[in-house]
């Protein structure tokens, strides 16, 4: 296997400036889609459990219009026995048979009675539940709406962003072929542990980029003649000259307008 050609510690920084421009403008393309593909999900699942809210409603319904139906059945048949029973207490031969008769017609009685306040109890759910299901319908309605104007919002970021993180996201991959392991993975560490994901700045008035610790001239002086790389004792970011940083966001700049 071919060896990796050395570069010079100066070589090191320009290349690591370049991937920290890269990787910024990704979290930049990032940063204006924020929220929404959140919010996109959020409304989905939202959507989706009112959806299964209303198919439960909706069975709920239908069971409850086949008790209706039970009972009603079970009030014709009842109906049908007090007379059968009506009509055998005609030809009785004693007060025996009779009074066992009339106890089956008043048995036959109650269970119309049991049944029509079934039925009507049924009648008073299935009255709840409907208003139940129209205001979930109004929600489901109006959470769609806006699921709608919330994805149209994301399509339209991704229309115009996604071809160009895919491109810097290759671009960030190549640059950290051109960089030893070891300082891509010590790379990658500052970025998740600073904050803006910035783990290569600019010395600016005299203090790293983005920090007011003054960075003693000695040590600024070694920095710009760029022999060593060189970490701010404060952030643990890794350090280039002004004129450095400069020099790479200029080249970048019009890297990006390639894109």
């Amino acid at each position: 296997m071919a060896k990796k050609k050395e570069i010079t510690v100066e070589e090191r920084l320009r290349a690591l400036y370049d991937l920290q421009l890269i990787d910024s403008r990704v979290d930049e393309i990032r940063n204006v889609r924020g929220e929404l593909p959140l919010e996109v999900r959020d409304l989905e699942d939202e959507v989706e459990g009112l959806n299964t809210r209303l198919q439960k409603l909706n069975e709920s319904l239908s069971d409850l219009d086949e008790q209706i139906k039970s009972k009603k059945n079970l009030i014709e048949e009842a109906k049908a026995l007090i007379k059968k029973y009506s009509e055998q207490q005609k030809n009785v031969r004693n007060n025996r048979e009779f009074n066992s008769l009339t106890k089956e017609v008043e048995y036959q009685e109650l269970e119309i009675q049991l049944a029509e306040k079934h039925i009507k109890e049924f009648k008073a759910l299935i009255e709840q539940k409907n208003e139940v299901i129209t205001e979930t319908k109004e929600r489901c309605k109006e959470r769609e709406e806006h699921l709608k104007h919330k994805k149209g919002e994301l399509d339209a970021i991704l229309a115009e962003t996604e071809k160009e993180e895919k491109a810097l996201i290759k671009k960030s991959n190549d640059y950290k072929k051109l960089i030893e392991e070891r300082l891509v993975a010590a790379y990658s560490r500052i970025r998740e542990n600073v904050k803006n994901g910035l783990a290569v700045v600019p010395i600016e008035r005299g203090a790293s980029g983005g920090s007011f610790f003054t960075i003693p001239p000695q040590v600024q002086m070694e920095i710009a003649a760029r022999k060593k790389i060189i970490t701010d004792e404060h952030s643990g970011r890794i350090l280039v000259d002004a004129q450095l940083a400069e020099e790479q966001k200029t080249k970048m700049e019009k890297l990006f307008a390639k894109l």
